[in-house]
């Protein structure tokens, strides 16, 4: 696994080209590692069931703080991530302690949700284009009934900050420029892409 790791890292580290928009410096060992354990999760669950997508998968790691890119598009033919970019949180996964959140499935709660989600299909709603989110765990079962959907939002800054992001009302909510690169990944896509949210 740490070999596979460092390959990972290594492997990130040559792509320069115009489909990456991150510097592979942001993306840590400890990182790698977590995306390493989540990607094999998720490459179980494709095996098990062939109607998810078998290409790409996204996760998004709370442990990152908001201001630091922490949500990963990943190619799982490749292993490796391919683009990254900022995501918020709910306003009630705060806990008040720097770095500390908390996680609910509940209604009203406005918290983030752990856990894996399908994307499904688009709608235009108040923030414009987004993405309905089918929870597919215990911890966030209850996505559809909350209307936690995968949206973009002007609050949400491009670039990498020194501090702490807008909230949201517990949708993983981005910046609209990154938003129009996994709308393109999520509209050309046959199956449905995993989304992994996780701490």
């Amino acid at each position: 696994m740490k070999l596979f790791s460092l390959f990972l890292f290594m492997t990130v580290g040559f792509f320069t080209g115009s489909k990456n928009y991150f510097k592979e410096e942001s993306i840590t060992n400890v990182e790698i590692e977590r995306i390493n354990t989540r990607i094999g999760e998720i490459k179980n669950m494709i095996d098990v069931d062939h109607k998810y997508n078998a290409k790409i998968a996204f996760l998004v790691d709370m442990k990152v703080p908001s201001g630091k890119n922490r949500f990963f598009v990943y190619d799982l033919e490749k292993n490796e991530v391919i683009d990254q970019g900022l995501v918020a949180h709910g306003s009630g996964s705060e806990t008040g302690v720097k770095g500390m959140l908390r996680f609910s499935n509940t209604p009203n709660s406005n918290c983030t949700a752990l856990g894996k989600y399908t994307i499904e299909k688009c709608y235009k709603g108040m923030f414009g284009k987004a993405y309905k989110l089918n929870g597919l765990e215990e911890t966030n079962n209850n996505a559809f009934k909350r209307a936690i959907v995968l949206h973009h939002y002007s609050a949400v800054p491009y670039e990498e900050q020194n501090y702490y992001i807008s909230n949201s009302h517990g949708c993983p909510m981005v910046n609209e420029q990154f938003f129009k690169r996994i709308e393109k990944i999520i509209d050309s896509s046959k199956s449905k892409i995993i989304m992994d949210i996780y701490y």
